[in-house]
C-alpha cells in the first residue's frame, strides 16, 4: 500500500545558521512493528538526529537514552481531559513521561496534542498546565511546550502574504499563538502540499507542488518557486497578524506519497536547508 513519508523540519527562530539536521517521525500505527530498539537503531546508524513521538512511549524513551537524538515528545490527545482536570494528573505526567527520562534522552520540545480540533472548551496546551509544571519542575531553560496544528485553521493562504487564521478559529489560534510568544517557543504545524495539490490540482501545478518548477510561479512581492514555500509563509503572516511576527515555526510533519498516486517524487529534503522567502535567514533543520 502507499505509504506517505512523515517529515518533521524546524526552522530555527533565534540567529541565522545554516546547521543542518534529519529526523523522522516515529509512528506506531501498524502491525508487525520492529521493537523500538531497532528502530532506534536505525536512526543512530543513519545519522537522523531528530526523531518525533506522538506519546511518550517507554520502549522508545529508554531504547534513545544516551542517543542524543533530539526529540519532540507529544502528549496524547487522550491524555488532555485527565490532566486538564486536576494538577496532580499534570505533574503525574510531567515526573513520569519527561522528568524520568530526561536528560538521558535529549526531549527538546513538548507536543499538548496533535492537530486537535478548535472546538468549544478545548486547549492545546492542556489549560497551560503542562507548561507551568516544565517550569517548576527546572526545565524550563530546556524543553519548550507547544501544540501542533494543521493547515485547515488557515482561512486565506493566497497570497502567502496575506495568510490569515479562519474567523471561527481565531478565538483558539490566537491565545495559542500569545502563549508561544511569550514563552520564546515556536507553533509546530503539519504543512503537507500534497493534500493542496491533490485537492485542487487544476490551478496548482505539479512542478509547483513537487519543488521542481523552474521559475517563479507565484509572485508576491517575494517569489515563490514551491508550494510549500508558500503555505509556510502564509502561517507566519497568519501569526504576524495575531501578535506572533516573532514566533518561529517547527514544521512537525511534511510528506508525499511513496507509491501509487500520481506524481509521487518529493524534493522537500534537498530544500530544507534553505529558508522560506519570508525568512530567507532562518534555516530549516531537515528532518527525513
Amino acid at each position: 500500500a502507499p505509504a506517505f513519508m512523515a517529515l518533521l523540519v524546524s526552522v530555527l527562530a533565534a540567529v541565522p545558521t545554516r546547521v543542518q539536521s534529519m529526523g523522522v517521525c516515529y509512528g506506531m500505527m501498524g502491525n508487525n512493528l520492529p521493537p523500538p530498539s531497532e528502530v532506534i537503531q536505525l536512526y543512530k546508524s543513519n545519522r537522523i538526529g531528530r526523531l518525533r513521538l506522538y506519546d511518550p512511549n517507554h520502549g522508545a524513551l529508554n531504547s534513545l537514552r544516551g542517543s542524543n537524538i533530539e526529540v519532540i515528545l507529544g502528549l496524547q490527545n487522550g491524555w488532555k481531559k485527565h490532566i486538564a482536570s486536576g494538577m496532580e494528573h499534570a505533574r503525574w505526567w510531567v515526573q513520569k513521561e519527561v522528568k524520568d527520562f530526561w536528560p538521558d534522552v535529549k526531549i527538546d520540545y513538548i507536543q499538548g496534542g496533535n492537530e486537535i480540533p478548535p472546538v468549544t472548551g478545548t486547549s492545546s496546551l492542556t489549560s497551560f498546565q503542562v507548561p507551568a509544571l516544565v517550569g517548576e519542575a527546572g526545565l524550563g531553560n530546556d524543553i519548550k511546550v507547544s501544540t501542533s496544528v494543521d493547515m485547515t485553521l488557515i482561512g486565506n493562504s493566497y497570497p502567502p502574504s496575506q495568510g490569515s487564521f479562519r474567523n471561527d478559529v481565531r478565538w483558539f489560534t490566537d491565545p495559542i499563538v500569545g502563549f508561544q510568544a511569550s514563552n520564546g517557543a515556536p507553533l509546530l504545524v503539519n504543512v503537507y502540499p500534497y493534500f493542496s495539490y491533490s485537492g485542487n490540482p487544476g490551478q496548482i501545478s505539479l512542478p509547483y507542488a513537487l519543488f521542481t518548477a523552474p521559475n517563479a510561479v507565484v509572485q508576491d512581492g517575494r517569489q515563490y518557486r514551491n508550494l510549500f514555500d508558500a503555505m509556510l509563509d502564509s502561517v507566519y503572516a497568519a501569526m504576524t497578524a495575531g501578535g506572533g511576527q516573532w514566533v518561529g515555526i517547527v514544521v512537525s510533519e511534511s510528506g508525499w506519497p511513496s507509491a501509487g498516486y500520481h506524481g509521487t517524487a518529493y524534493n522537500l529534503i534537498q530544500h530544507a536547508k534553505e529558508g522560506s522567502p519570508r525568512k530567507p535567514y532562518l534555516n530549516i533543520i531537515k528532518v527525513a
